[in-house]
């Protein structure tokens, strides 16, 4: 099995330049400037695209090639993003420290994915959202992407119960989508999306 270091030292972008469309739908629940989390981010599309629309950002993948490629197109666009090398599996965010967190296509082991999942979102301070996309276990039945094994995928009620009662739920959906995001993940595809935010005092 491929590595992600090796996966992300091929030449261009495995998941392309733009944003994640759903990201790109949510961000404008973030206030101007926030300062967002965004863990697995890998080449950095999203982080980039964030960065570029003014939030402080920063960019944690386990991946060195993938941060540096992420760099290298923050370079390119002429902004500023800071990156961390490090497993989620033994990283921890300090806690209320930002207004958003965006989980775009990070998928995680089930033994591990809901204590990861509640170390982000308690990252959020009051009023903060978290942003998810991830493929839902009927992707297996489409060739567009993401993980071949079962237990890295999530449905929605597995998401639930991860932010739950953690996150006020605001966006809760499953089901088939069409993606165009680089060679990586392309054609129609079947998803989980969430948007929880972290109660205001």
């Amino acid at each position: 099995m491929k590595t992600w270091d090796e996966r992300y030292s091929r030449p261009g972008y495995k998941y392309g330049t733009e944003p994640n469309r759903f990201l790109a739908e949510q961000e404008p629940r973030l206030p101007a400037g926030s300062r967002v989390l965004l863990p697995g981010d890998g080449e950095g599309r999203n982080s980039v695209w964030l960065a570029q629309r003014g939030h402080q950002v920063l960019a944690v993948d386990s991946s060195q090639v993938g941060l540096d490629k992420a760099l290298a197109l923050a370079s390119l666009r002429g902004i500023t993003i800071t990156t961390l090398h490090a497993d989620l599996a033994d990283w921890s965010p300090p806690a209320a420290t930002c207004s958003g967190v965006a989980l775009i296509f990070v998928h995680l082991p089930s033994a591990v994915r809901p204590g990861i999942h509640r170390r982000l979102a308690r990252a959020l301070a009051p009023g903060g959202w978290l942003i998810l996309e991830c493929f839902h276990p009927r992707q297996l039945d489409y060739p567009s992407g993401g993980p071949r094994e079962v237990d890295m995928l999530s449905d929605l009620a597995a998401i639930r119960s991860d932010f739950s009662p953690l996150l006020e739920e605001v966006v809760a959906w499953e089901g088939e989508v069409v993606l165009n995001e680089g060679e990586g993940h392309k054609g129609p595809a079947f998803v989980t999306r969430y948007v929880g935010r972290m109660p205001a005092p």
